[in-house]
């Protein structure tokens, strides 16, 4: 008779876990997998997908006034948030259901409860069945982090909470200055929402390249989002019209709508029961791995946003793939962190891989650096006042491009392909020998030929 019930016992659908169950379930392994929310997860259920048709439907009031001087009367267009909010929940339910039917097509076995370490071998489900399994595999993911310390934090809402809006807020303070603040800072304001952006630091979209950061800055004032630094919440009041009072450290007082925590993601590993098997996590609460995504426990693993290495859906599933290829395929396999490009979906979007310039003037003795700005043809002739900036970094011994950032339409789209020759090691000779499409704006990534003075770098 099996050891043990299972051969992988995976706690966690979201993207990694799904990919696990179903490659180890593939390769022949005995696996069960165990969701006390909707299968698929952040991304699917309240993060990129469904975030990502928000963006969308955002951008589209933008477009109508873009079309005006390409000869299109679009009269007074009118937007209904509750019938685009129930199209993007009968999306993402789709979704959920296609990610259900690949784990039934796998043979791997869904337990729809919570379920809980016991020990080294053992999973608990909250109904009160118990499992033992040869190997756990931990894909819990993360949750929007809420500050329960600051008075009125009830008050606000998160990321999570937006798609469900019974209705849109006339204004909005959202709190934080990372790609969540900043995408649904696009977001509103395109559905006509005044939005205000508050953030402790002193630039936005902090761990990105300074042009960048400066760029991004510069286009959300042109597009009449109102980002103010250096600010600290203090307290959250309801006032009435079912409105809040923010109230800053600076004493300052400011009414919107609606606020928003855009202020980080925690792991979710509250209650998990790991202590019990001895896992040891860091002092975010993240659990710790090796290159291989094993804990310190032998029998135990651990994929995506709950290791806190590289919190992106695709690292997710990659770290998923070589956990399963090393454990179930007999394929020793880590995936490698370095150069993994990501996109914000802000307004305009920015793609990014590799070393800022910062980064690169810290780690090597001689960089350069090739930079432009210009107004897309589409804008110009639309009166569209936006800018797009782009940005190569340049190992100036080896020739080799370790950075490329990108603020503009398609940004994201160009960095998915600029990414295959940054981990390609490719030399800025090569890119410059690569012919341009014309008339395009990813051409000027081929044709950037002067380098600028390092002193031309926005600061911090």
């Amino acid at each position: 008779m099996p050891q043990h019930d299972y051969d992988l016992f995976v706690i966690g659908a979201g993207s990694g876990g799904v990919r696990a169950a179903r490659l180890a379930a593939k390769a022949g392994a005995r696996v069960a997998i165990a969701e006390d929310d909707r299968i698929g997860g952040t991304c699917v259920i309240r993060g990129c997908v469904p975030k990502k048709l928000l963006v969308h439907g955002a951008d589209f009031s933008q477009a109508f006034r873009d079309a005006k001087n390409f000869g299109w009367d679009v009269g007074v267009p009118k937007f209904d948030w509750p019938t685009f909010r129930d199209n993007v929940e009968a999306e993402v339910t789709r979704l959920s259901g296609i990610y259900r039917k690949n784990l039934e097509a796998a043979g791997a076995t869904l337990h729809e409860d919570r379920a809980e370490v016991v020990d080294a071998h053992t999973v608990k489900l909250k109904q009160g069945k118990s499992f033992s399994a040869g190997r756990i595999l931990v894909a819990t993911g993360g949750h929007t982090y809420r500050p329960t310390h600051l008075p009125g934090h009830e008050l606000g809402i998160t990321s999570t909470d937006c798609f469900k809006l019974e209705r849109l807020p006339r204004s909005i303070l959202i709190l934080g200055g990372g790609y969540i603040a900043l995408e649904f800072a696009a977001i509103f304001a395109g559905f006509g929402v005044a939005v205000t952006v508050g953030y402790r630091g002193t630039r936005v979209l902090r761990g990105f390249d300074n042009d960048v950061r400066k760029h991004i800055e510069a286009e959300y004032a042109l597009a009449g989002i109102k980002i103010i630094n250096e600010v600290n919440l203090k307290s959250i009041t309801a006032i009435p019209g079912d409105r809040k009072c923010a109230t800053m450290e600076s004493g300052v007082q400011l009414e919107f709508d609606e606020v928003m925590f855009a202020i980080g993601r925690v792991p979710n590993t509250m209650g998990l029961g790991l202590e019990n098997a001895g896992v040891k996590l860091n002092e975010r609460g993240a659990v710790i791995v090796d290159e291989f995504s094993r804990t310190n426990v032998p029998s135990i693993w651990a994929v995506g946003d709950v290791t806190d290495r590289l919190n992106l859906t695709p690292v997710a599933i990659r770290e998923a793939v070589a956990f399963a290829d090393t454990e179930f395929r007999n394929k020793p396999t880590s995936f490698d962190h370095a150069d993994v490009a990501s996109a914000v979906f802000s307004r305009p979007p920015v793609g990014a891989v590799g070393l800022s310039e910062t980064e690169a003037r810290e780690k090597l003795k001689n960089v350069k650096v090739f930079r432009t700005t210009f107004r897309p043809m589409k804008h110009i002739l639309a009166g569209n006042e936006s800018r797009m900036m782009m940005k190569l970094v340049v190992d100036a011994d080896t020739d080799r491009v370790v950075g490329v950032h990108i603020a503009g339409p398609e940004a994201a789209e160009m960095i998915q392909i600029a990414a295959i020759a940054v981990k390609a090691k490719l030399t800025k000779a090569q890119w410059d020998a690569t012919c341009a499409v014309h008339p395009t704006a990813a051409e000027e990534l081929v044709l950037m030929s002067d380098p600028v003075p390092h002193d031309n770098e926005a600061p911090a």
